[in-house]
């Protein structure tokens, strides 16, 4: 059965996660812009794996796209590693650090907490392979657990875990066995008729090992902030700046981190010198002041709920507190 679409959140021990729509790919998909064979599960495009076929992939498979295309993937995050191989042709591949271009044979490692995004904002022509398994992480500073399918020899897979936590360099270059496995899932998959769980779980361990010889191959540096609690925190408060409407309470942003409170606070202080409620204040705040000018029509109590406060009275005390007048008197 082929579902071009399921569920766009789903919760996790108390936490809800909103994971990538798709929603480009699939009108592609469906409008027969692109050959697309993918396993999936969630909201991804494809045939569906069932709820214990596969444990930990939520989607695996590949799209050939042998057409100039007018759609990409917008800025997302994925609930799992991701790792994609470009097969044929050339695909922008973005992260908030910079702009890439994919080359034929092109590898990406991308982690759940990295927001990216495929095509600028075209994809280009060519043959793209992906597999996101989840490791349940979402925060850099969590222990990584893999699927019990996974069958690399412990030491194999915490070196990997290692290589794979401590090193995000955006593009990496496969070699021809890499190239050779995706290929071998890819035709594994496309002819459906004689799928096979094993052999799939077979290329998967076959693709990480392939990918650990990569890493120790390499002249790969290694830097152990990437997987601290402060740079968790860090992470955070880019999210909290752009999500400062949401209803947010110590406890929530505590839990949305994976980190207790105290120690969310404590790295929340080292990195602002405030605590997390004063920092929401401050910026929800200087978000009201902007509104309050550039949009005069609007009234001051949407401006209020609009901005995060919950409260008319108290968005109009902290509002006076900080710029010396009640709203109304500041617009």
């Amino acid at each position: 059965m082929i579902v071009d679409t399921v569920k766009k959140t789903y919760e996790e021990d108390g936490k809800i996660y909103h994971a990538d729509s798709c929603k480009t790919l699939t009108n592609a998909w469906k409008e027969g812009r692109i050959q697309l064979d993918a396993l999936a599960r969630n909201n991804y495009p494809g045939y569906r794996l069932e709820s214990n076929m596969i444990p930990g992939i939520n989607t695996i498979g590949y799209w050939n796209a042998q057409t100039e295309q007018e759609w990409g993937l917008d800025w997302h995050r994925n609930e799992g590693i991701e790792i994609t191989f470009l097969e044929t042709g050339t695909m922008p591949f973005l992260l908030e650090d910079g702009t890439y271009i994919m080359l034929p044979e092109d590898l990406t490692v991308t982690r759940p907490w990295q927001i990216h995004k495929v095509g600028n904002p075209m994809i280009g022509v060519g043959k793209l392979h992906w597999l996101i398994l989840d490791v349940k992480v979402r925060q850099p500073h969590q222990d990584w657990k893999w699927p019990s399918w996974i069958v690399l020899a412990e030491n194999d897979l915490r070196e990997l875990t290692k290589f794979l936590r401590q090193n995000e360099q955006p593009i990496l270059k496969a070699n021809s066995d890499i190239k050779r496995c995706f290929q071998k899932i890819g035709n594994l998959i496309h002819d459906s008729s004689s799928l096979c769980e094993s052999w799939i779980i077979i290329y998967v361990n076959e693709l990480l090992m392939l990918l650990l010889e990569l890493f120790k191959t390499g002249k790969y540096v290694l830097n152990d902030t990437l997987t601290n609690s402060v740079r968790t925190v860090d992470l955070f408060l880019k999210e909290l700046n752009e999500n400062f409407s949401e209803p947010w309470t110590l406890e929530s942003m505590s839990s949305h981190v994976g980190l207790g409170i105290t120690r969310f606070t404590h790295y929340f202080k080292q990195l602002t010198n405030r605590t997390p409620m004063q920092y929401l204040n401050s910026i929800r705040l200087e978000a009201a002041q902007k509104r309050l000018i550039e949009y005069p029509k609007i009234g001051i109590n949407t401006i209020c709920y609009d901005c995060g406060f919950a409260s008319t009275q108290y968005f109009s005390t902290v509002f006076a507190k900080k710029f010396g007048c009640p709203p109304s008197a500041y617009r």
